[in-house]
């Protein structure tokens, strides 16, 4: 093959090219200076996440004694997060405890959405995408953000950095724009380092060697982004301490690194692997095994990332939080593991997260079945939602374009950081009733709306997360409200009711005859 050909084909995507020794970069986008002081950092704990093994309802613990008899965490190993005692976090994750205790964490319960899918792949790409279950989309929640803030990309002369930046092999699909990807990806820390270093490693003395050797200097050359992501890389020659061994630390320490060296980027995607535990989660010494190891190294990696943000003078600048395709069963099975589930908690951190945690512990069945799932309080959607609106100060009448429809907001975000009005979340306390509860035929749900033009939505989800109705979706004058909704063509078993009044929700279990 003449070299001609060979570059031809690279370029092409039959070989990716390279900016420096392996770091392929999928798609080209740079930012302006505009807002650039609100960095959002998505980490992504891949293969499914054991919610009620991260966050253990203390107020439910002989119901959760009776699903988990084979991985119960001990109730005196459990972490406590301050100002909450409902819930306590799984031992080993103190970090992120901390980070309670400073005021610097929220934790969201069971997030989820309706009609949840169990696979690896389909369920990271509606998480990914924002879409329903039951439509495909091809560009992401993050890539329509950055598509619409800059329309006439990537032939903007004003933009100069990534627009966002994958540390991983693959950009995320989460990246994924319209037209095309609005990020790039750093494959790993070592290849990153070569890049800072200019230090590429000897090509094979061979004929595909010599040709590799070629297309690293062409690309070197070319590559818009190199000399950028070197500049910012370079500028900071201190930081803080990482834990060793530690591939999320590792990853977050490049952010830090690039943030504090003023890269322009908003964006950084990083994951961690290994969540999907289905045996073995844990050893003899139940707060030991596969799934502690994982929580410590998520918790410790995000304590470590944020002593850094905070030696560096930037902590204001960053936000934070996770995310994984879905949760795990109530029940553990004779594995010693846990199976594919519906919804899991979220957390977030930062500066400007308002501490709390958002939603109540689930309500866990007496006798639990294998088929158990725990029931979703807040869709993931609202949390993107929010972290669009409030943090990085999106005008809401254009929300709508981006997030593809209408989601709560959830109040998770200081209103310092848009300057706008935001609190607490309101009181836990109940938002509606519902009766009679056995139900037959009819149930009856009444709720106070507040203020008049509230938005008010009612689901109804089987056992398994699936949609089973809406009974309202309007918006509702102020005043005591009362429905009656109509069950008879609801199967026997348990379901679950929940009710939103614009950013509050509530979840109740009723039990069809």
């Amino acid at each position: 093959m003449k070299r001609r050909d060979f570059v031809r084909n690279s370029l092409a995507g039959v070989l990716l090219p390279a900016l420096i020794n392996g770091l392929p970069f999928r798609a080209f986008g740079r930012v302006t200076g505009e807002d650039d002081e609100h960095i959002l950092v998505i980490i992504q704990l891949n293969g499914g996440n054991d919610g009620l093994n991260t966050v253990i309802p203390l107020d439910q613990y002989s119901k959760y004694m009776t699903a988990r008899g084979n991985i119960t965490i001990p109730e005196n190993k459990l972490l406590k997060i301050l100002g909450n005692d409902t819930v306590g976090l799984h031992p080993a994750m103190t970090g992120l405890q901390s980070l309670f205790q400073e005021g610097k964490a929220a934790l969201i319960q069971g997030v989820g959405y309706p009609n949840p899918n169990f696979s690896h792949f389909r369920a990271t790409d509606i998480w990914n995408t924002a879409s329903d279950a039951t439509e495909v989309i091809n560009s992401g929640w993050m890539g329509r953000y950055l598509a619409w803030q800059h329309p006439n990309y990537p032939n903007d002369p004003e933009v100069k950095d990534p627009l966002a930046i994958q540390i991983g092999s693959v950009v995320s699909n989460t990246l994924q724009g319209p037209l095309q990807s609005m990020g790039v990806a750093i494959t790993n820390p070592s290849n990153f380092y070569n890049l800072v270093s200019g230090n590429t490693g000897p090509a094979p003395d061979t004929w595909a060697g010599k040709e590799l050797d070629f297309l690293r200097k062409l690309a070197d050359s070319t590559n818009l982004y190199a000399a950028s992501i070197r500049a910012a890389a370079s500028a900071v020659s201190q930081q803080a301490e990482y834990p060793a061994g530690n591939a999320l630390a590792d990853q977050l320490k490049i952010v830090a690194q690039l943030v504090a060296g003023g890269l322009k980027t908003r964006i950084y995607m990083v994951s961690l692997g290994g969540f999907d535990t289905h045996s073995n989660q844990v050893t003899t010494d139940i707060t030991t095994g596969t799934h502690a190891t994982l929580l410590g190294k998520v918790s410790n990696a995000i304590r470590a990332f944020t002593e850094d943000l905070k030696f560096l003078g930037i902590s204001k600048k960053v936000l934070g939080f996770t995310y994984s395709e879905f949760g795990r069963r109530v029940k553990a099975n004779a594995s010693l593991g846990t199976d594919h589930g519906t919804a899991a908690p979220m957390f977030v951190f930062g500066d400007a997260v308002i501490p709390q945690v958002l939603g109540k512990s689930p309500e866990l069945p007496s006798n639990p079945v294998n088929s158990d799932n725990l029931p979703m309080q807040y869709d993931f959607r609202s949390v993107y939602a929010s972290v669009l609106q409030r943090w990085f100060c999106m005008d809401a009448s254009y929300l709508d374009q981006v997030m593809l429809k209408d989601f709560q907001q959830l109040s998770i975000i200081k209103g310092e950081a848009c300057t706008t009005v935001t609190a607490n979340e309101p009181a836990q306390n109940a938002l509606f009733s519902m009766y009679p509860n056995p139900c037959e035929h009819y149930f009856t749900v009444e709720f106070p709306v507040p203020e008049p033009g509230a938005h008010v939505l009612m689901q109804v989800f089987d056992n398994q997360g699936c949609l089973t109705d809406v009974p309202i979706r309007n918006n509702y004058t102020s005043g005591y409200h009362k429905l009656m909704v109509h069950a008879g063509g609801y199967f026997p078993g348990v379901y679950y009711v929940r009710l939103q009044v614009n950013e509050r929700q509530e979840v109740k279990k009723l039990v069809k005859r």
